[in-house]
């Protein structure tokens, strides 16, 4: 009742349940028939494009990388895979790994669990961001790649070109690695050495990878089956809770000790508070994830606001109970000391025996590798659509699914990264570390992206494209703003005991700068290879469209075309890169022939 109430008043327009979320297909197709198939705002130009996912028609501007009306990857992403890409990516090691470290940031029992709720408030908003911009691009998979790209398409090429050097350069998941390597070396019952662990950490990674890139199709339902052991592992432990809490355990006889006083020793250092709220957006990331695979999802906004939403609310209930579990069955100071294995304390306290514990760590190393396989499926198309873009070099190595039917080469960078990451930093800074590193450059696009939505609706209102699926709540949509404003700026407050006694050994803010870092080396690489080197050789910078494999996969590529050629390969490409079917000699001609409308 509570989960229909919610859906029913998620968003405006076009979202009340009396209202169906599609119009009927042939009513869609005659509303579209009649629309132009370029609507220009000035310098802006919108292209009307469908996909082959049953969306209706959308506009974007030309900028962007082209839709490909049939998906080369295929429409096998279902109403369960999309419950699942979410659950396997939000479960995956934070709420099994993180409890102890943001018990020990905020001081206490009572303020961690109302971060967890703020993490919930902070998923649905964010969840509503994404789903409005998918509203107005239906049908392009890579969720922020194409967001960004259709909210600031000037100058031209400058947010693909510096996301995709962040996302490039970040493009690891070395964290959940690392602590599911741990976890196997606790259920061997060794202690290993550093570069033992890094190196289980690699090799779970390389079979993951490997299963993703044999067969699409299975790593999907793998996914779902992955997905399934880690909702049984959750419920399992928040049984077990409710278990103690009902002082059905002989030797937790106090069960309720941590609750009496909640709020003792609540902190007040905006560090710590920063510090832990980047461990809970850590652990509820994945919300989104459903939405890299837009256009390999059959009618994508209903299914995606219905099952998306259902995926985020199911968690949020797991994490609160899975939490309320630990605190009633671990003492608070031994729990805050937990770091990287707090459901292993949590599994020895209760359970005492060796094969208890065991066994339930066998199902925490499953997760950790499920959210694995979700997190290459989803970034694997990220990193796909960035380079459909056609801003990185050599653009059907990104693009094409040859020849197994998945992105190998998004795959091949994925695995690169992240080995390097594994085995670059100090194991016992790796995982905190990482998860800072990632987090901060993805707060600050994640501010841009959602001052982008006002920027879309905008832009689409003037041209006058109204008709959405969806509209998310402004207040959904300032807190996340504000949410993500404050992880980009709490950071530099320094923790307590001075600039060496943050989560790390090194300086507490290295991540930041790091981060910063990250964000200047874009701007610089737009800089040169956009401006400098083609002004000091000569030529101009102009995105044609290519087709790949013949399977529908389309892509921009960037081509250098020399100053004295502009004015003919203007007249011959259109506005998105298509070469035209004839010339034209004027723009009056060209407007009338492929039924432009001016505002």
């Amino acid at each position: 009742m509570v989960f229909s109430q919610l859906k029913s008043r998620f968003g405006g327009a076009g979202n009340t349940p009396q209202q169906p979320a599609y119009p009927a297909e042939s009513a869609g197709a005659e509303a579209s028939d009649s629309e132009a198939s370029v609507l220009r705002d000035g310098d802006f130009a919108y292209v009307r494009a469908k996909g082959g996912n049953n969306s209706l028609p959308s506009y974007q501007e030309a900028v962007g990388a082209p839709v490909e009306g049939h998906s080369p990857l295929g429409y096998h992403v279902g109403w369960a895979t999309v419950v699942f890409l979410n659950v396997n990516q939000m479960i995956g090691t934070g709420i099994f790994s993180t409890p102890g470290t943001i018990l020990k940031s905020t001081g206490s029992i009572g303020l961690a669990l109302i971060y967890w709720v703020i993490g919930f408030i902070m998923a649905v908003a964010g969840f509503a961001t994404y789903l409005e911009f998918a509203s107005y691009f239906p049908n392009r998979s890579g969720s922020e790649v194409v967001y960004l790209e259709q909210a600031y398409p000037r100058p031209k090429h400058f947010f693909p070109i510096a996301f995709a050097v962040q996302s490039v350069i970040l493009s690891f998941s070395s964290s959940n690695a690392i602590v599911l390597s741990r976890y196997l070396w606790r259920i061997a019952g060794k202690t290993p050495s550093d570069w033992q662990m890094k190196g289980v950490a690699i090799a779970a990674y390389t079979l993951a990878v490997i299963c993703v890139i044999a067969h699409n199709k299975f790593s999907l339902w793998a996914v779902n089956g992955f997905g399934v052991i880690k909702l049984i592992t959750l419920v399992f432990i928040s049984i077990t809770g409710l278990v103690v809490l009902g002082k059905n355990v002989d030797h937790i006889p106090d069960p309720n000790v941590n609750f009496r006083d909640a709020f003792a020793g609540t902190t007040d250092n905006g560090n710590d508070l920063s510090s832990a709220l980047v461990n809970i957006i850590f652990s509820y990331s994945g919300y989104a994830n459903a939405f890299n695979v837009v256009n390999e999802i059959q009618r994508p906004i209903p299914v995606i606001k219905r099952y998306g939403l259902l995926s985020v609310l199911l968690v949020a209930i797991l994490y609160i109970l899975c939490n309320i579990a630990y605190f009633s069955s671990v003492p608070k100071e031994e729990f805050a000391k937990s770091k990287e294995i707090a459901a292993a304390v949590f599994f020895r306290a209760v359970f005492r025996t060796k094969g208890a514990e065991t066994a339930l760590n066998v199902l925490v190393l499953l997760s950790a590798f499920g959210n694995l396989l979700a997190v290459l499926i989803g970034q694997s198309r990220l990193i796909r659509e960035i380079g459909r873009q056609g801003v990185l070099p050599y653009p059907k190595f990104w693009v094409s699914t040859k020849p197994f039917g998945t992105p190998l080469g998004p795959y091949i960078l994925k695995w690169v990264m992240t080995f390097v990451m594994i085995v670059a930093p100090p194991a016992g800074d790796a995982f905190q570390f990482v998860v800072s590193l990632k987090v901060y450059p993805e707060a600050i696009f994640h501010i841009l992206l959602s001052v982008g939505l006002y920027i879309v609706r905008y832009r689409h209102k003037r041209v006058g494209h109204k008709r959405t699926d969806f509209r998310a709540w402004d207040v959904l949509v300032i807190f996340f703003i504000l949410v993500q404003v404050f992880v980009a700026v709490m950071p530099w407050w320094p923790p307590k005991g001075g600039p060496y006694a943050g989560d790390v050994s090194f300086w507490y803010a290295t991540y930041c700068v790091v981060g910063i870092a990250v964000l200047i080396l874009c701007g610089i690489y737009y800089v040169s290879w956009i401006y400098l080197i083609p002004h000091w050789k000569g030529y101009a910078i102009r995105a044609e469209v290519l087709d790949v494999d013949n399977n529908g996969a389309t892509t921009h590529r960037l081509v250098k075309v020399p100053n004295a050629e502009l004015q003919r390969w203007d007249a011959e490409h259109d506005d998105a890169g298509n070469l035209r079917q004839r010339s034209v000699s004027g723009e009056s001609d060209k407007t009338e022939e492929s039924g432009e409308k001016t505002v």
